[in-house]
């Protein structure tokens, strides 16, 4: 009887500790909705109804700037009866009155640019100011802004990224913006834009990143893409986010009719900042230099050269310079360079681009199936470019015998005296020529054309057709479906992967 009551008083007891418990989940949960929906009116409260507020704030530090030419030229009437007409001497002479000779007449230009620092130094598009006599600046209407237009001089133009840094006097400090981390951009993230579009002073516009990482033309372009409104003379303005940094300058448009349609392009501000530094300090950029000649890796080159994936840049030609010291060699592929796996040849052309001159950095390549590690001092791209055309640049995409063979759908001679001198081949390169090359054939659809010259095979010279029949059946023999041509065409190199059914 006794353990009968215990047995019912136990189960009492759990069940209203039970009952506690759910009254505490309950509980628990109420209160956290209602925090939910108490941090869901404060994040709306505190979410701007207007950008007026970011546009005051920014607005201050970007100013109109003005350009004048001087171009030589006829400043009078222009002939406008046709050539042999009985009146052309009547106009001639008219035009000629008083006239000793042509003359020069002033041509102007507009563009945006911004402040970025209180003693006056101004950023803007190179090709704003480009080739001007007379640079001047007016700045954003306001309390202690100078009132008058202020005359600029130029510190640095970089013509790869289109960027110029000006200088001017201010009689008191200038209010300025800092350059904000572009990397931390998203596609989606509001941006507002400011400038004198069209010439019509200055403008707000407002939009998203539509893309990052975009390419133009330069091998340095890394620019944001937005659908806020530029136009013709917004040239050098800034593309501001949301806490009023600085992210973009900008640069283009993408329009069919000149007017914007909603596709414009700035220059990404991690590299804007890097170019303005150089520009402040030298006068010009000075970029890190590797001395490489790359490519592209594909699918079937990466299977030829025994790689897992097509990742890394091909070295196609390694001309004298900090590589070549270093013993990089043609067909070594670059994984890493400074610690960063490299992905193809833009991001290695950037990376080397951005790395300080005389720094010595590890280059991890993919050599004869194993990787190694170097140690390159890099020089100094501008340098390089003044004495040589060898720069770390993407390879063009791109020669012969008394007796000729057909291979891979290619039909190929051994380089002769006569041959060597029909196509320009330097003394000391042996290879084969491609004499032919047969239009249904992979060779032909991956751009080999006759005059072509295959100087390797297999990542091993070759100078005959035996020699180039020996590396196919080597490379059989490994188990691989492709073989890597080095084909060198008008002195360019390039690496061509061919499959082996052909």
């Amino acid at each position: 009887m006794t353990r009968s009551r215990s047995v019912r008083s136990q189960a009492i007891a759990k069940q209203l500790s039970d009952g506690r418990a759910l009254q505490w989940r309950v509980l628990w949960g109420m209160m956290l909705t209602t925090l939910f929906v108490l941090a869901q009116a404060l994040t709306a409260q505190a979410r701007p109804e207007s950008l007026a507020p970011l546009a005051e704030q920014v607005s201050p530090s970007v100013v109109n700037i003005t350009t004048t030419t001087v171009v030589e030229g006829r400043a009078g009437p222009q002939g406008i009866v046709p050539e042999g007409s009985p009146l052309e001497d009547l106009f001639r002479d008219f035009q000629n009155r008083g006239d000793n000779g042509p003359r020069p007449r002033r041509s102007s230009a507009l563009g945006s640019g911004f402040v970025i620092s209180e003693d006056g130094f101004i950023v803007t598009n190179n090709h704003v100011i480009e080739g001007a006599d007379e640079i001047e600046i007016e700045f954003f209407p306001g309390e202690g802004q100078p009132k008058e237009l202020l005359p600029a001089k130029v510190i640095g133009t970089d013509q790869n990224t289109d960027l110029a840094l000006l200088k001017v006097e201010a009689p008191s400090p200038l209010k300025f913006v800092t350059f904000g981390d572009s990397d931390t951009a998203r596609v989606g993230d509001w941006v507002i834009a400011m400038g004198n579009p069209l010439g019509q002073g200055f403008s707000v516009s407002a939009g998203i990143v539509s893309a990052r990482n975009r390419e133009l033309q330069g091998n340095y372009d890394d620019f944001i893409q937005t659908d806020a409104a530029i136009n013709r003379g917004n040239s050098g303005g800034p593309l501001f986010n949301m806490d009023g940094e600085v992210v973009g300058v900008n640069t283009a448009i993408l329009s069919p009719n000149g007017g914007s349609i909603g596709i414009g392009f700035s220059m990404a501000s991690n590299v804007a900042s890097k170019v303005v530094a150089q520009l402040k300090e030298f006068g010009e950029t000075r970029r890190g230099w590797l001395g490489v000649r790359i490519q592209n890796l594909d699918e079937d080159v990466a299977d030829a050269m025994g790689l897992d994936n097509a990742r890394g840049a091909l070295v196609t030609d390694v001309p004298e310079g900090p590589a070549a010291e270093a013993g990089l060699l043609s067909g070594d592929v670059i994984l890493s360079f400074d610690g960063v796996e490299v992905e193809d040849t833009r991001g290695l052309v950037r990376q080397v681009g951005n790395t300080d001159v005389g720094k010595t950095v590890r280059v991890l390549v993919f050599r004869d199936g194993k990787t190694e590690t170097l140690r390159v001092t890099l020089g100094r791209r501008e340098d390089a470019e003044r004495t040589s055309d060898s720069e770390e640049v993407p390879a063009p995409e791109g020669e012969d015998e008394t007796t000729e063979k057909e291979l891979l759908g290619l039909t190929v001679g051994v380089l002769t005296d006569e041959i060597r001198t029909e196509l320009n081949v330097p003394e000391g390169t042996d290879g084969l020529v491609i004499l032919a090359v047969d239009e249904a054939s992979e060779a032909w659809e991956k751009g080999l054309r006759a005059g072509d010259v295959i100087t390797e095979a297999g990542q091993e010279k070759i100078a005959d057709i035996a020699s180039l029949e020996s590396r196919i059946d080597a490379v059989r023999d490994a188990g691989r479906k492709s073989l890597l041509l080095l084909i060198r065409r008008n002195g360019e190199p390039r690496f061509v992967a061919l499959n082996l059914s052909e």
